[in-house]
């Protein structure tokens, strides 16, 4: 796997945000990884920021954090990522990715309303990270075939967000030009 170390310290931190309920900490590891699974394609990268961003949208939601389950999944979703770094740490890929996996099966272990608010959490944002890889430049067919998600799905999200029109190439005019070579010399 590539990044291994990257991934390390990404979980290792997340770890801590979630114990802390930083859902602000969390977002911003995601588009770390987000990044790094643009450059790689790696699938592993691109579960991490799934599912470090989706804990960041369901501590942005407080009154989930009372419904029953909560320390339930909290408790089991802990444990599977100190797992996951263990495990990555001893190089035992195979295994690091089912425990990624057992972060997702959490949700099928608590119940009533926590279990669809975490579902539809999970499900918004595996199309939303899957936007901003392909705002990398990575395609719809592979980046919805990297996250399992439908073509469908990924163009009408990034048909709504605008992320298809963004322009690449940005012109600086010619006086603009030359002032940042008269700053460069100066």
């Amino acid at each position: 796997m590539k990044e291994s170390e990257n991934l390390i310290r990404v979980l290792e931190e997340s770890i801590i945000a979630f114990k802390n309920k930083d859902s602000i900490k969390l977002k911003k590891l995601s588009n770390e990884t987000v990044h790094t699974s643009s450059l790689n394609q790696d699938p592993n990268n691109i579960l991490v920021a799934v599912i470090v961003y989706s804990l960041g949208k369901i501590l942005e939601r407080e009154n989930y954090l009372n419904l029953p389950g909560w320390k339930n999944f909290e408790s089991l979703t802990t444990s599977a990522l100190k797992i996951s770094v263990k495990d990555l740490k001893q190089k035992k890929e195979e295994k690091f990715t089912q425990d990624l996996v057992q972060v997702r099966k959490a949700i099928g272990k608590i119940s009533g309303k926590l279990k669809k608010y975490v579902e539809e959490v999970f499900r918004r944002s595996e199309i939303t990270k899957a936007s901003r890889i392909y705002e990398h430049g990575i395609s719809l067919g592979r980046t919805s075939k990297l996250l399992g998600i439908t073509i469908y799905d990924l163009a009408n999200y990034s048909g709504q967000t605008g992320i298809s029109e963004v322009s690449l190439n940005q012109t600086i005019s010619e006086k603009g030009r030359i002032k940042m070579l008269e700053d460069i010399f100066r």
